[in-house]
């Protein structure tokens, strides 16, 4: 594997790259991956904006957000007027990292977006006023290819694809390509992938392996050379609502999200 370097330190902050992070199959790592990712690039100085547009609302619980305590989220923030997206972010316990949280209320804008002017961007229009204030922002989409994800993928300037390294996940890989085109077709010519990120990876099964090896002969330099291995020290984390790279910070999975950062720094995903 490349010896990918520390990123440089930057002298000032913004305009952010939005990156979605985005797979329609569930249980793939996506928002461990969202959650960790952005706590490795603010222990590298970036100033990283974490958007849960998950009505589950994990990203937000990772993030040791009470989502169900707070009045007003992202949802809020795409179907009402006046309001200011800097009221809803909310600091984390981690330098450098911020969140807009989400709850169950945002299953609600799904439908109540189909009749809105311009729905699919809708936003793209909310996290306009922030952009300045960050360098990366991290778009946490839902499970699935509705309008919600279509509204992250609208948003962003990249995508990236966590992949559970089992054939079932790599299979459904192959309809969100195709989505991703479509959105950059049609909605959003900027749009690209910019790494798939084998996860849940192990390396004692030869099935771990074949998937890894699969991915790389259909999408080439598109994967990532870091490889996100199968730990419980994730979930132990999601329970202490924090990044691993603060709960365990020495633990293998920490090394990993760094490693990553460094690479998709490398690769000019993230500043």
């Amino acid at each position: 594997m490349t010896d990918f370097p520390v990123p440089s330190p930057l002298t000032g902050h913004g305009p952010a790259r939005i990156v979605a992070l985005c797979n329609q199959k569930g249980g793939v790592g996506k928002t461990t991956t969202t959650v960790n990712l952005a706590a490795a690039l603010a222990e590298y100085g970036r100033k990283v904006l974490v958007v849960d547009f998950d009505p589950q609302g994990a990203a937000s619980a990772g993030l040791g957000i009470p989502s169900r305590e707070i009045d007003i989220t992202v949802y809020d923030l795409l179907m009402k007027s006046g309001i200011d997206t800097r009221d809803v972010i909310v600091p984390t316990k981690v330098e450098n990292l911020d969140v807009l949280p989400a709850n169950i209320d945002l299953s609600a804008a799904e439908v109540q977006l189909v009749g809105e002017v311009a729905r699919e961007s809708a936003l793209q229009r909310a996290l306009r006023p922030v952009e300045d204030d960050y360098d990366v922002i991290f778009i946490d989409c839902q499970p699935s290819l509705g309008l919600l994800t279509v509204n992250g993928l609208v948003a962003s300037h990249g995508v990236l694809i966590p992949l559970a390294c089992e054939f079932f996940a790599m299979r459904g890989v192959a309809l969100l390509v195709d989505t991703i085109a479509k959105v950059q077709d049609r909605l959003n010519p900027r749009l690209s992938i910019d790494a798939i990120i084998p996860t849940m990876f192990d390396g004692r099964t030869l099935h771990s392996l074949e998937v890894v090896e699969r991915a790389r002969e259909r999408f080439g330099d598109q994967v990532t050379e870091t490889l996100i291995h199968r730990t419980v020290k994730f979930p132990d984390a999601t329970v202490a609502a924090e990044p691993i790279t603060s709960y365990a910070p020495k633990h293998a999975g920490a090394d990993a999200y760094r490693a990553l950062a460094r690479e998709l720094v490398a690769r000019g995903v993230a500043a």
